[in-house]
């Protein structure tokens, strides 16, 4: 039977394909909690390892790295050894590498371990949704593609909190070590009820007898640009982006080598990547929606936790605990999300319905102050997850609606590394805007600090009275007055740039609505998909 003939073909499990979607997303739970569970040990493997928290930053650079490079790989890679082999290499190799990691005894052995393992990590999403694409007929994949999106919220939201509990109470080579039982698992499941569909079968059976030929030009220049471009991304800051000969290097080579990547791949007979994808309108949209969504929802992610901590006075553990009720709303919501779609409710009308979920509950995060209540930011948070789930879930579904069957890792792949991109952009221009944003507003405050402005010289002969009052000098009561004055400013300034961003998520989530609205209707004949 031809590629062709099997194109239309689902692979039908022989046992209940809900217990292979709970196989494949116990593995992709497990490497997208890792992706941000390490952030909060980063002090704790600093001293235990003897290096600064500076060196330590690497071991989640190196990860970053490695996961970019194998994303648009996956696809490649599971039409030459086997989606189900290469799936479970990448399972195996994770577990192995989160044991190493939490074995290292110097901090190169523990970023190369961590580089082994954003190498695995990087091939278990793009599996997982190719996995559940195939495994799933046309009309169950809503219900599939939502139990996929309940781990990729969920995990990034209980990540701080769990690896803040686990440091403070045990040791940071713990929050490796968990993976191990979970890994083992995984392997044991994903051997017993995986299989490749057939026209995986019937492309490497095509392939047996002709000789092998790898793009490796194409390769190295998309490895070079990826690794050029996060490295980029991860130290921009921290190097004063373009100030820094090390990150327009850096720059440079990403811009040319993605170039140079385009334009090979689009003219090689067997790419690595399959560009012409983006070619599918509905595919192009819904990646560009992803790739704005996930810079929204991973700087929230930062920006949250952040601003509690150093702003408003909460431990790790407390800022966690007020975040981590949005992971609840995300688990009671994705089965519903699922049956709509399920009974045929327009994906895009719940595309734009979560796109304007989210940018009204950004916009409701600006109109925050330093003497809100918890449940003040748990509630506008919720709202902001639950328009997440409300788009992720259609989203994954359009992009998929018209790519043919064959290129489905392929597509996945892509769209994974959009994602990914996504989110790194959004962290690397979060974290950047905030520091500007800080810096302009302390210096709009620090205008109207003279001894001209009658409020600023009350507040301050009020403050050094009272200092003077218990005891204090009265030259250095007023220098004690001063201090806290340019305290509270710098505390203002870095408030309001906190709530400069949620305005500006806000706006990047009204903007990208008008995309939707270019992604295709598709026919509905018999449980078909469910995008209409």
């Amino acid at each position: 039977m031809s590629a062709d003939a099997l194109d239309g073909q689902t692979a039908r499990p022989a046992i209940n394909p809900w217990i292979v979607a709970l196989t494949v997303t116990l593995a992709t739970f497990m490497e997208v909690l890792d992706t941000s569970i390490a952030n909060v040990a980063l002090p704790h493997m600093a001293g235990s390892l003897s290096v600064s928290v500076h060196e330590s930053t690497w071991v989640l650079t190196s990860y970053l790295v490695a996961n970019a490079v194998i994303l648009p790989l996956s696809g490649w890679l599971s039409s030459i050894i086997g989606r189900k082999r290469f799936y479970l290499s990448c399972v195996v190799l994770f577990t192995a590498s989160s044991a190493l990691c939490g074995m290292a005894t110097s901090i190169e052995q523990l970023v190369l371990f961590r580089v082994l393992q954003g190498l695995a990590g990087g091939g278990l999403q793009p599996s997982e949704q190719a996995i559940l694409m195939d495994t799933f007929p046309p009309a169950k994949r809503g219900m599939a593609m939502a139990v996929y999106t309940l781990a990729i919220l969920v995990a990034p939201v209980l990540g701080p909190t769990l690896g803040g509990y686990i440091t403070e109470n045990y040791s940071w080579r713990w929050i490796f070590y968990i993976n191990l039982p979970v890994g083992l698992t995984s392997v044991v499941l994903s051997s017993l009820l995986l299989s490749d569909p057939p026209y995986l079968k019937a492309q490497q059976a095509a392939r047996k007898g002709q000789p092998f030929r790898m793009d490796f030009i194409g390769l190295g220049l998309l490895t070079i640009g990826l690794a050029s471009l996060e490295l980029m991304l991860d130290k921009g800051q921290e190097h004063d982006w373009f100030d820094s000969r090390f990150i327009v290097w850096l720059c440079a080579i990403a811009a040319a080598a993605l170039i140079a990547t385009i334009f090979w791949e689009l003219r090689h007979p067997a790419p690595i990547i399959n560009l012409r994808l983006f070619r599918d309108r509905n595919f192009s949209a819904a990646a560009v929606c992803v790739f704005f969504a996930f810079a929204v929802l991973y700087g929230s992610n930062v920006l949250l936790p952040q601003m509690l901590q150093t702003l408003m006075g909460y431990s790790a553990l407390n800022a966690g605990l007020v975040l981590s009720p949005a992971g609840l709303v995300t688990m009671l919501e994705m089965p519903l999300i699922g049956l709509m779609l399920s009974r045929g409710v327009d994906a895009r009308k719940m595309i734009i319905a979560g796109l304007a979920t989210v940018g009204v509950a950004s916009m409701w995060m600006s109109g925050l102050n330093l003497g809100v209540s918890p449940g003040m930011v748990i509630s506008p948070r919720n709202i902001q997850t639950l328009g997440a789930g409300m788009m992720f879930v259609p989203l994954n579904l359009a992009a998929y609606a018209f790519i043919p069957k064959e290129q489905v890792n392929n597509a996945s792949g892509l769209f994974s590394l959009v994602r990914n991109e996504g989110s790194s952009i959004g962290v690397a221009i979060t974290n950047t805007l905030l520091q500007r944003r800080t810096q302009f507003h302390q210096l709009r405050l620090t205008e109207h600090l003279h001894p001209m402005n009658p409020m600023a010289s009350r507040w301050l002969t009020g403050l050094s009275g009272t200092l003077g009052n218990h005891g204090s000098d009265p030259v250095i009561a007023r220098r004690q007055g001063l201090g806290m004055m340019y305290r509270i400013v710098q505390q203002q300034a870095a408030a309001v740039s906190y709530l400069d961003m949620f305005w500006l998520f806000s706006m990047l989530s009204f903007a990208v609505i008008p995309l939707v609205l270019l992604m295709k209707r598709s026919a509905s004949d018999g449980g078909s998909i469910a995008v209409h």
